[in-house]
């Protein structure tokens, strides 16, 4: 019996032992774990007061992540008030697995088996730690709460009130001088800004916008001032600190934020500045090569001088818009969802609402390349008749004789029919046809009409003597003999004054070579009826004859 108790003691003892070995396994198994955990894992830092960094938290605590158990501390040591704080309420306590540091009835941190693995501390020795680092920090965020050399402080904010108010008076005095130099320098700088006769802005109003900008800069620089002094002032006293930092880094932070975009964008400034540098002097070229051809001293066959400010426009455009493809991705906001919305919105406005003015815009193309007219040209368009005083993309405007402005849109000029009166009169020297057509009776020898009408085409001022004019007997109706007149003009912006002075000279010379001109259904009774012809033509001795009555007495 003793024998068989000495083995259960035995293997009792060997349980007991095998026990423990495995349990140091799993604990070392676990240590190694965390150790390989801690050192790859980033500690969180605690801040205490004044933002001072007091330790790092590497390891979790039950459903809180490191991170947030290093917000959680720092917060609820900031919650102490500095100026109530005594170290005996600072106290750590045990509870089961872990130490609590607490302050009062606030528990501040707990400390497990967990943070100490990689400090080499105990769990004690750590929690000493967190408090007495605690306990420091606020013993230091107190000390700055006990006012300390406040005469000396004083004169410190006293003499930063006297900077600023020097600094106002000098602004003030900047400011007023730099009006009256401005004012004795008005005559000399500033000019009226006028183009075409109209004067945009008058030097009062420039100098009136110059005051008015001196104006703003001065209250800009005056809250600049008044915004820099008051963070001074702050940071004289330790418990005003918080404010001072808190307001430079306000203004600083958001004018660094300004400047590092700026910087940032600097490449893209660059590369929007040569793109163009460049295209301004590409245009240039294109320009200088389209002025050469306009002024005939480059000659390309099938390419008309006067084809050359049109088709520089053209390419002008276009290199343009190629422009500003290249550069609108390097805008600031160019990619945002609102500046592509208001792209699409102004694209299907135009598209809506410009159909007309394309449409016009192009046949204003067309007609520039077909040529049929040019700027003084005298041109009949539909039943409009004038002299072309400006052809643009849009619209032609004619000038009648009447001094009548009509304006036609492009699109109804390269509908319909045009006739231009002066291309052979400027361009080949030929002239003008103008021609008339007078109807005669059969009595009148057709030779005698040519004579009579070809003497007062001659008489004619602004016709041509050569080429000779010409009569073309154009019908032979039932009642007359329609005669045409032609004659050659190089005078086509003259046509209603010619032919006014040929109708009078025609009347004048078939006067003179006793030819009546009749109505066509017109019935001449010869006897007793005075003749058609005006009284300072005829005979000073004419009488108009007497009726003849022949009768005839019958045998039976």
């Amino acid at each position: 019996m003793h024998f068989l108790f000495s083995k259960l003691a035995i293997l009792s003892l060997l349980f007991l032992c095998l026990q423990h070995e495995i349990l140091n396994a799993q604990d070392l198994k676990e240590n190694t774990i965390n150790n390989s955990t801690v050192l790859s894992s980033q500690g969180f830092p605690v801040i205490g007061k004044a933002n001072e960094e007091l330790f790092s938290i590497y390891q979790k605590s039950g459903d809180l992540s490191a991170a947030e158990r290093a917000s959680i501390i720092s917060e609820r040591i900031q919650r102490i008030d500095a100026n109530t704080f005594s170290k005996d309420s600072l106290q750590i306590l045990k509870d089961q697995e872990r130490l609590e540091v607490i302050y009062g009835s606030q528990i501040l941190l707990n400390i497990t088996n967990l943070d100490t693995i990689g400090s080499k501390k105990s769990k004690q020795e750590l929690a000493n730690f967190y408090a007495e680092v605690i306990s420091a920090n606020l013993d230091i965020a107190e000390s700055k709460y006990i006012p300390k050399n406040v005469f000396l402080k004083i004169g410190f904010v006293a003499l930063i009130l006297l900077g600023l108010w020097l600094a106002l008076k000098l602004i003030a005095f900047v400011n007023k001088r730099s009006i009256r130099f401005i004012e004795s320098k008005k005559d000399k700088w500033l000019k009226s800004l006028t183009y075409n006769n109209y004067t945009f802005i008058t030097p009062e109003q420039e100098l009136n916008v110059i005051l008015f900008i001196l104006k703003i800069l001065k209250w800009f620089l005056i809250l600049l001032v008044v915004y820099i002094f008051f963070p001074l002032i702050f940071s004289v006293f330790e418990f005003t600190q918080g404010w001072s930092n808190y307001l430079f880094d306000l203004i600083f932070s958001s004018f660094g934020q300004i400047f590092t975009a700026i910087w940032h964008y600097f490449p893209n400034i660059i590369k929007i500045a040569a793109i163009i540098i460049v295209m301004r002097y590409f245009v240039k070229a294109v320009k200088y090569i389209f002025a050469e051809i306009e002024d005939e001293k480059l000659q390309i066959s099938g390419f008309h001088p006067d084809w050359a400010m049109p088709t520089f426009t053209i390419i002008r455009f276009l290199l343009y818009a190629f422009m500003f493809v290249l550069i609108f991705p390097l805008l600031p906001g160019s990619d945002s969802t609102i500046f592509k919305g208001v792209s699409v919105f102004l694209g299907v406005l135009l598209s809506l609402g410009s159909s007309s003015a394309i449409a016009n815009m192009v046949a204003g193309l067309v007609i520039t390349y077909m040529r049929p007219f040019k700027i003084g040209d005298r041109i009949n368009i539909g039943n409009t008749t004038g002299n072309v005083i400006e052809k643009t993309l849009l619209v032609t405007r004619l000038k009648t004789i009447k001094n009548e402005e009509i304006t036609i849109p492009n699109s109804a000029v390269l509908s319909g029919n045009t006739v231009n009166y002066s291309t052979f009169t400027k361009e080949r020297g030929e002239g003008l046809i103008i021609n008339t057509t007078v109807t005669l009776g059969y009595d009148i020898p057709y030779k005698t009409v040519y004579a009579a009408l070809i003497e007062a085409a001659l008489r004619t001022n602004l016709i041509e003597k050569q080429p000779k004019p010409f009569v073309l007997q154009t019908s032979l109706d039932d009642f007359y003999v329609s005669y045409q007149l032609n004659a050659y003009t190089k005078h086509a912006n003259k046509q209603a004054l010619i032919y006014s002075d040929l109708h009078q000279n025609i009347q004048d010379c078939c006067n003179e070579m006793d030819i009546e001109i009749l109505s066509p259904h017109y019935r001449a009774q010869r006897d007793g009826n005075m003749t058609t012809i005006p009284k300072d033509y005829l005979p000073k001795d004419y009488e108009a004859p007497s009726f003849n009555v022949k009768t005839r007495k019958s045998e039976d």
